[in-house]
């Protein structure tokens, strides 16, 4: 069973795609909001060495912002990925 984590804020329209992509696929996921949490944002930013949201995971697996989680759904190999 795939560990998807994926850093949010609330203001973000990419994070929301991101989202509907996940939940399109039946993926459950742990979401972890970093619009108030500078510890959990610095989580994030350590992990992908990224600054922008959304950051999506499989376990320790860096996959990706929104960007390329739709690539990855469009050359076939997101769920792959995600299991």
């Amino acid at each position: 069973m795939p560990s998807i984590t994926i850093y949010t804020t609330a203001y973000c329209p990419y994070c929301v795609h991101a989202k509907r992509l996940l939940d399109s696929k039946g993926v459950s996921y742990t979401e972890v909001s970093v619009d108030n949490d500078p510890e959990k944002r610095s989580e994030m930013m350590q992990k992908s060495q990224r600054r922008t949201v959304p950051q999506i995971f499989n376990g320790e697996k860096h996959i990706g912002d929104c960007t390329e989680l739709y690539a990855f759904e469009s050359e076939g190999s997101l769920d792959a990925l995600l299991s």
